[in-house]
């Protein structure tokens, strides 16, 4: 059996077209949020940094980028909710417009746990962009600021999301069907 096999089967649940159109659409929002301000931007590692550069070009304020990569960790297939920082920012956030940018948001736990981590270096302000979210999937209260769509429970690939390292470079959101 060869390990890096891909053959699962991908139904488009969101076109590339839908997705610009949305990003454009956030890009106002979230720049008539922050009225000129310089904005931060926190890219969560790895899926989220496709969206992250995306949303970022059509930002009209002062932009600045950082990336942080974090980890829920346990044994086997559950989570046991803890968070490991595989990687911090390279820069101090005191006193910035903090935005965190995210592919997806799910159970919570995780940017739960980021958020409250980032709100203790002190930010101006600290608010939650996500592309996708699965509020059925919400275990952890977590405030959403600005979402792209939200999405029923179904497990997506493309644009940052992966199965397996896989599919991240797909210009569209896809349902995998596992059992193909």
């Amino acid at each position: 059996m060869e390990e890096n096999r891909v053959s699962e089967k991908i139904r488009i649940l969101i076109s590339e077209d839908e997705i610009e159109k949305r990003i454009c659409e956030m890009g106002k929002e979230i720049s008539e949020f922050y009225q000129g301000e310089p904005v931060h931007l926190v890219s969560v590692l790895k899926g989220g940094v496709f969206f992250t550069c995306e949303l970022a070009k059509r930002l009209s304020v002062p932009v600045s980028i950082d990336f942080m990569s974090v980890s829920s960790y346990g044994n086997g297939t559950k989570s046991s909710g803890v968070v490991k920082v595989v990687k911090d920012l390279d820069e101090a956030i005191e006193g910035k417009h903090v935005l965190v940018v995210e592919d997806i948001v799910d159970s919570g736990r995780t940017l739960s746990y980021l958020l409250d981590n980032l709100k203790s270096r002190k930010p101006k302000s600290l608010h939650l962009c996500t592309l996708l979210d699965k509020p059925d999937r919400r275990v952890t209260d977590v405030q959403v600021d600005f979402t792209g769509f939200a999405i029923p429970d179904e497990f997506v690939v493309g644009y940052g999301l992966d199965y397996m390292q896989h599919y991240r470079n797909l210009p569209y959101i896809g349902i995998v069907d596992l059992d193909a």
